[in-house]
This record gives structure tokens, sequence and C-alpha cells, in this order.
């Protein structure tokens, strides 16, 4: 089982995100992303372990942004990609059976090589703005969501992103979207993750290979 809202971390500094986090999980996230750019392996995984001592104790699932050898020695429940590596394969022999991997698309073309390359979910970006720097990218909205959702034959999940609010959820839904993940509308409101999860009327969508214990 996945999520339908994700928590993609913000923050200005590392330690932001941690705290961010902790009011994610505190205001009842169900997974989060711990998303940090440009920093060294030695401190990613510091903050990553930080990260997993905060989620454990709420049962909050971790997502590792890019960096899977972290992802597994924090025994995350994932990592996901921006850029996918063309297979993976290895990734996934090095990796627990039980931890997923998620990767950014941003048209029907990329949707359909991840699922080839057997992802367990999808982050379909940007619906709107571009949060966590998704470079220039297309803007897809509703009407790119739609098209692209009608092109593929998937059970995979496929999650929106992308300067997502509260009011912008029921429409996202209607096009065939799995969840959404949320950066901006989160951070500047930790109670929205509440009102996110009533407008997505359920907890968790089926997901088709992997449960996460």
């Amino acid at each position: 089982m996945i999520p339908k809202l994700h928590y993609i971390s913000q923050g200005n500094s590392p330690k932001e995100h941690l705290e961010n986090i902790q009011k994610a999980c505190s205001s009842g996230a169900e997974l989060v992303q711990l998303h940090l750019t440009n920093i060294s392996e030695k401190k990613h995984l510091k903050l990553a372990t930080a990260a997993r001592e905060i989620t454990s104790p709420y049962q909050t699932r971790l997502i590792i942004n890019e960096q899977y050898e972290i992802a597994k020695k924090v025994k995350a429940d994932g990592v996901h990609f921006v850029n996918t590596p063309s297979s993976l394969t290895d990734i996934r022999k090095h990796l627990y059976p039980w931890q997923i991997i998620g990767a950014t698309a941003n048209s029907l073309k990329e949707c359909e090589s991840e699922i080839e390359k057997d992802v367990d979910y999808i982050t379909l970006a940007p619906f709107k703005s571009e949060e966590n720097n998704l470079d220039n990218n297309t803007v897809l909205g509703l009407e790119g969501y739609t098209t692209i959702i009608a092109g593929l034959n998937t059970e995979t999940p496929i999650i929106g992103f992308g300067g997502i609010k509260t009011d912008d959820v029921k429409d996202i839904l209607a096009t065939g979207i799995s969840g959404i993940g949320v950066s901006d509308a989160i951070t500047e409101d930790f109670d929205n993750i509440g009102k996110f999860n009533q407008l997505l009327s359920a907890s968790s969508t089926a997901e088709k290979r992997y449960t996460i214990e």
C-alpha cells in the first residue's frame, strides 16, 4: 500500500527540513520524502538517519531522494529518483525486497519509460508551479494530466505534484491521478495535511507489487 498524500520536505537548511518532517509527522503525514540536494553523502546519511528516527515512532513512511544506498542504510521505505537510472535491476538487488522505487515524469513517453523500468509509483510533475527545482519541465495542468492518464494502461500509482493546493484536489482526482505530493501548501500550514487527507477520502491506494510493512 502507498499513501495518497506525500509530503516532499522543504527548508532553508537541512535542520529546517528535519523540523518540518517532525511537524508533518505530528500532523498526521503517512509518507514524507526527505528531499535534500547538493550535500555530501556523509551529511546526507546523518540527516537521513535523523529523519528515520523522527518518522519511526509515528509509523510514517520515509522516502529518500536519489540516494538509494543511504535509503538502504537507514532502512527507509524507499527511494525516489528525479532522473531514473537506465536500469533499476541492480538497484533493486541492492535494496531490501520491501523497499519501493518512485520516479518523476513529465510526459506520457516518460511515464511509459518508467513503467517499463518497473517503478512502484510515478510522480507526474509539475501540475502548476515548479516546486523543489523541477528544472524547466512543461507545466501539465488538468489537461496534461487527463491526456497522460488516458494514454496509460497501468496499475502503477501516478502521483500529481507541483503547486497543488486543497482547492485543486477534487479536479486532479477526476483526471485519474492516484494521489498527490505537496510541498508549499503543507510547509506553509501543516494543518493542511488533515484537509488534504479528508479530500483524498482514503488513506492509501492499492500498490500492486509491494506492501510496506
